[in-house]
């Protein structure tokens, strides 16, 4: 009983510090701990789960109450917020994620909340069918996003926003890289089928395969021999879409945490990369990802808009600027950034964006490609932004990038968070008939993404 109720407390605790504007990425490990091997899992669900629902159990816990907790009963609120995601979006029998929900007040030192809490959730497992009326009145409980989140996404894309919406609400797919090098993707992909584990090959990269359900990377074959990362179909995209030959020299600016840069080498072992970030401890993960894969690269730990306090002085053949963005189009992985992100931030990440184009361009060889990609789906992080580099640069032009995925958007590529099902309810303004109709732009399973392809002219 002690060890369930630390769990809800946990889980309450990551919710109240991410909305003080820490990142789940860096609650998490603290709190897991703070707990045995075996809750650890289910403080992950329990907070991920929680998140990815805030704001639709926020809406119901204030029509629940008469008048909203005090602002030191944060940890309460959250509280009961995981109280209520287990009710209805998880297996958990109802007695026991009420009982265990209440007991947790007595380990957060607010036993005086035991009938409060139970009250609410008892209530809300009798006024269920008036929560879900909340849903259809209001877009913000409907699809659980912010309010200006949700119209700069209708505004952004008119014809697909219901779906991205319903797609940043799943929970994402593991995906799996496969070392060339190592095995093929359909010789791996047989031995997941023989050991029992559901995969199947993606539709849009050639190394992709997608497991039937993600689990931990312990099990599968070959992983500490190099065989295979975890990396999204989207991604992996990136790699594929630099035109390397042998002897090329590659910049990754922004790379960690290194998949893309391992995939290069995976790709094309005998070109040299340079990997780039201002992030030393980041930098650490790219150093143990080509260890364990057996790859080498040149790490550079340096600011990529201060080119003179890291640019070892030889010009690249192909740059790939994977660039900070707001990371809209990975909201379903990282459900933390419906609470973190502000709408201000587009304005600040499009021109940092911009501070670091104008200034790699300058380090590409005449006759090289700069690869620009984004995990946004935000038009002025993307093709706008693209737009206005080439207004401004006379020796960049673009060129096409082929393949059947993604939208065009005449000036580069856009894949949207892939989305295995139409809305669940309707949501204020919401058409299931209209969400369906836009679902043949989301046949990958992959991550939102942007992908632009510039060349340098001799002009």
């Amino acid at each position: 009983m002690a060890k369930q109720s630390s769990v809800r407390q946990l889980a309450a605790r990551a919710i109240t510090r991410v909305t003080l504007g820490e990142s789940l990425s860096t609650v998490l490990p603290q709190l897991q701990e703070k707990l045995s091997i075996k809750d650890q899992p289910l403080l992950a669900e329990l907070s991920y789960g929680t998140l990815r629902y805030y704001h639709r159990l926020d809406a119901w816990l204030k029509f629940l109450t008469e008048k909203p907790l005090k602002e030191k009963e944060q940890d309460i609120h959250n509280l009961i917020l995981v109280g209520l995601y287990q009710l209805f979006f998880t297996r958990i029998p109802p007695h026991a994620a009420i009982g265990e929900t209440v007991q947790a007040t007595r380990t957060l030192g607010k036993a005086w909340a035991r009938g409060l809490v139970n009250g609410i959730l008892r209530n809300a497992q009798r006024r269920f069918e008036e929560l879900n009326d909340l849903e259809a009145r209001s877009p913000v409980c409907g699809w659980s996003h912010p309010k200006w989140l949700i119209n700069a996404i209708k505004r952004a894309w008119p014809d697909d926003y219901q779906a991205i919406l319903t797609g940043n609400n799943q929970p994402p797919p593991m995906t799996l890289r496969v070392n060339e090098q190592k095995i093929t993707p359909s010789r791996y992909l047989k031995k997941l089928l023989d050991d029992c584990i559901p995969a199947k090959q993606s539709q849009i990269a050639p190394q992709a395969i997608t497991l039937g359900k993600p689990g931990s990377v312990d099990k599968l074959p070959l992983f500490y021999e190099g065989a295979v990362s975890v990396q999204d179909e989207s991604a992996q995209l990136a790699a594929s879409l630099i035109r390397a030959k042998p002897g090329d020299h590659i910049l990754d600016a922004c790379c960690a945490p290194g998949g893309k840069t391992c995939h290069l080498l995976e790709l094309h072992p005998d070109i040299t990369v340079d990997a780039l970030d201002a992030d030393r401890v980041r930098l650490e993960r790219v150093g143990e990802n080509l260890q364990r894969l057996g790859l080498t690269a040149n790490i550079l730990c340096g600011d990529a808009t201060d080119p003179d306090s890291w640019f070892p002085g030889k010009p690249y053949d192909h740059i790939l600027l994977d660039a900070p963005c707001s990371a809209t189009g990975v909201i379903r992985r990282h459900p933390d950034i419906k609470l973190l992100r502000k709408p201000e931030d587009i304005d600040a990440l499009a021109q940092l964006q911009q501070n670091i184009l104008r200034a790699i361009w300058p380090l590409l060889k005449p006759g090289g490609t700069l690869l620009y990609a984004t995990c946004s789906i935000m038009p002025r992080e993307n093709h706008l932004q693209i737009e206005h580099f080439l207004s401004e640069t006379p020796d960049a032009r673009l060129l096409t990038i082929e393949g059947q995925w993604g939208h065009n958007t005449g000036f580069g590529k856009q894949l949207f968070p892939g989305s295995g099902s139409l809305p669940r309810n309707g949501g204020s303004g919401t058409s299931n008939a209209m969400a369906g109709r836009s679902m043949g732009r989301f046949m990958n399973s992959g991550d939102g993404f942007f992908y632009s392809l510039m060349v340098k002219t001799d002009s």
